[in-house]
């Protein structure tokens, strides 16, 4: 079935299924993060970060069906298995100076905050959603937007953009490390020719 044959109703939208394949994608990545290197956590985090916000931004928040909240399934053990995966692999480079969080008017010291918390807190309320919406009851699926979305504005959009800005430095920062290195090793490399060429003439 295509997406033209799906019943009307928001949650069989285009937008609201690009955004559960995404939301999807990004939680199974993260369930996986011990089995990639560091690099390529880093690189495809900044491919699937950027799209899950931009796919969550172009929803607008539908009307809920119900008063109480849509069931919750991710639990404090699943929460803590992906922050520490992620927290074991980024090691030192977790940890960065946070500026937009709350209590960073109230304090004389810079506000730590960690890459692990700031993506475990997302995954939560994406797994939470995805799972709600794999239920297949319209009036379910439809809260479960609802709450995703308006958690989306009030925190874990925040918290994907300040995760971001993290990694991006932390991407780039060791991408000049390396080239910085290579260019060390070429001038040595040049520096051992020119020694060893003046040597030949003086010996000459």
């Amino acid at each position: 079935m295509n997406v033209d044959e799906l019943p009307d109703h928001v949650v069989y939208s285009q937008e609201v299924i690009e955004f559960v394949t995404v939301a999807a994608e990004t939680c199974l990545f993260l369930e996986h993060t011990s089995e990639i290197d560091k690099h390529d956590f880093v690189d495809k985090s900044l491919k699937l970060l950027p799209l899950l916000y931009l796919k969550a931004s172009l929803i607008g928040i539908p009307e809920p069906v119900y008063d109480e909240e849509p069931e919750r399934f991710v639990t404090e053990e699943d929460y803590q298995f992906v922050r520490q995966q992620v927290e074991q692999l980024l090691g030192n480079d977790d940890a960065y100076l946070e500026v937009f969080h709350p209590d960073i008017s109230y304090s004389d010291t810079p506000v730590i905050t960690f890459i692990s918390e700031n993506l475990a807190d997302i995954y939560q309320e994406i797994k939470d959603f995805a799972a709600n919406y794999q239920l297949a009851d319209v009036d379910i699926m439809n809260d479960a937007l609802v709450t995703c979305l308006v958690t989306f504005a009030e925190h874990w959009g925040q918290k994907l953009l300040n995760a971001m800005r993290a990694l991006h430095a932390l991407k780039y920062t060791e991408e000049n490390k390396l080239e910085e290195e290579m260019n060390e090793e070429k001038d040595t490399h040049k520096i051992s020719r020119d020694s060893f060429l003046d040597f030949q003439r003086k010996k000459e």
